[in-house]
């Protein structure tokens, strides 16, 4: 261990040269929300390329799922002491290769090891592109403008992911849906150095706190795991609740790792900014909500509707353009009032798009009875998503711009493992219920169904209460104090 003090970062490149940088890092961050969703639509035709059984299959979802959710703090702190473009670099790097090696994937195992690395790329390089940004773009308007757009692209991957996935499976093939990251990360890579400029976090200390790092971690991919299996294992099973509570055992190491380090990882003292605390609780629930209702209105589509994967994923196209709207919007609302009422607001209308959908048919029509909802939740989730983005990062100091990016990615990682885990667990067992009665097969889903969008309107409800709770109102502008009278000789 050394001391060391550092020069503050540098603003990265002037005018256009910086909103082009933007581009770049938020082609990275699509890919990456991109590869949450894409595989959805080509489950199936994955399953039967390589055989994969039922119960195994979850895996090409969840290994990445786990291994980005588990590294993201780690990743954002290596930022902030490595040095945020080559770090950013290393990420998007390792994604493409990881994506190229999904591609040409011989066997299940080895899909399921590229996912699990492709999820370590993108621990490592979205801490690293968002912290950038901060430190690109001074904080008030023009960063929220920034924010904005990075927000726009995030709440849009999800949704364009199941639309892209749709049309490639049914086309070119399901291998092209990890083949595309390819050159779009070999691109990002060559221009990086043009685009970004280098920066580090000015710490006293540059070392990695080891044992904080290595717990939690442990800590959150314990917890991962556990959502992911619960719903095979049962919730009240001994190995989800063990699973639980030593994932509660690590966070409490890790809690006494961190109080008596001098270089902890995570100075807890970023929980005292009251946006940054309520915009994280309020990213997990919105995590849960969306991640939720890709993964259950993916399977009504397929299920119950019989859509193919090209027509699933057009469906999915009212709602990602809504949501790109609503983003843009939002990032001038947020810009004005902050981020307590766009958040709180954004949550409530994505509510009441969860229970529009909520009333889904067993013979249900797009037009009649998809498309109202997804047009109400898309505006909600823009909203609510950008205004969690800018107030997940109000009042951090370049110092900690990896770390409050890392955070931030972390909730909305979790709450979707969460929310996958809690609407699927739902909807099988309210599905088997009706079965058990003697109803036809889409009518027993649709009810499983119905019941996991309610809860995902919950979902959306408690993250309001949180951002309401949570976030202080923005203070008033100060009058300005009129100049005193110049006195007449």
């Amino acid at each position: 261990m050394h001391t060391q003090h550092t020069r503050p970062p540098a603003r990265t490149t002037h005018g256009s040269r910086r909103w082009l940088g933007l581009v770049a890092l938020c082609a990275a961050f699509f890919m990456v929300i991109l590869d949450v969703a894409i595989v959805n639509v080509a489950l199936p035709t994955i399953q039967v390329d390589l055989d994969f059984s039922q119960q195994s299959l979850q895996w090409v979802v969840s290994a990445y799922a786990l291994a980005f959710g588990g590294l993201l703090l780690l990743g954002g702190r290596a930022a902030d002491l490595l040095g945020r473009r080559r770090v950013f670099m290393a990420g998007i790097g390792l994604f493409a290769l990881a994506s190229l090696l999904a591609g040409l994937a011989w066997s299940a195992d080895a899909l399921i090891v590229a996912r699990a690395l492709q999820g370590v790329g993108a621990a490592v390089m979205t801490p690293a592109a968002l912290s950038i940004l901060m430190t690109t773009f001074a904080e008030g308007r023009e960063r929220n403008t920034a924010l904005g757009v990075w927000g726009a692209v995030g709440a849009s991957g999800g949704t364009v992911g199941v639309l892209l996935g749709g049309i490639l499976t049914d086309t070119v093939g399901w291998e092209w849906i990890f083949f595309l990251n390819v050159p779009v990360g070999a691109l990002v890579v060559a221009l990086a150095p043009v685009l970004l400029g280098e920066s580090r976090g000015q710490v006293a200390e540059r070392r990695f706190d080891l044992a904080g790092a290595l717990s939690v971690t442990a800590a959150v991919a314990v917890l991962v795991y556990a959502l992911v299996e619960a719903g095979d294992a049962g919730w009240a099973s001994a190995q989800t609740l063990g699973l639980i509570g030593l994932s509660a055992a690590l966070v409490a190491a890790f809690a006494a790792i961190e109080l008596r380090s001098s270089a902890p990882l995570v100075p807890f003292s970023i929980f005292r900014i009251r946006a940054v605390a309520g915009s994280n609780v309020a990213g997990l629930a919105l995590g849960a909500a969306m991640f939720g209702m890709i993964f259950i209105l993916t399977l009504y589509m397929q299920q119950v509707l019989r859509y193919s994967p090209l027509q699933t994923g057009l469906g999915w196209l009212a709602m990602a353009l809504t949501v790109l709207v609503a983003a843009m919007a939002g990032s001038a609302l947020v810009t004005r009032v902050g981020a307590r009422v766009p958040l709180t607001a954004g949550l409530l209308v994505a509510a009441a798009g969860f229970f529009l959908l909520g009333r889904i048919p067993s013979d249900g029509r797009y037009v009649h009875d998809l498309l109202p909802g997804l047009l109400v939740l898309g505006l909600g989730l823009g909203l609510a998503f950008v205004a969690m983005s800018i107030g997940a990062l109000e009042g951090v100091g370049e110092r900690d711009a990896g770390l409050a990016s890392g955070l931030s990615n972390t909730a909305q990682q979790v709450g979707g493992a969460l929310g996958v885990a809690v609407l699927s667990t739902l909807a099988i067992s309210r599905t088997e219920d009706v079965a058990a009665t003697g109803a036809a097969a889409p009518v027993a889903l649709t009810e499983g169904f119905q019941v996991a969008l309610h809860a995902g309107a919950v979902f959306a409800i408690l993250g309001a209460v949180a951002a309401l709770v949570l976030i202080r109102r923005p203070r008033p502008a100060a009058e300005p104090v009129p100049a005193p009278a110049r006195s007449e000789a």
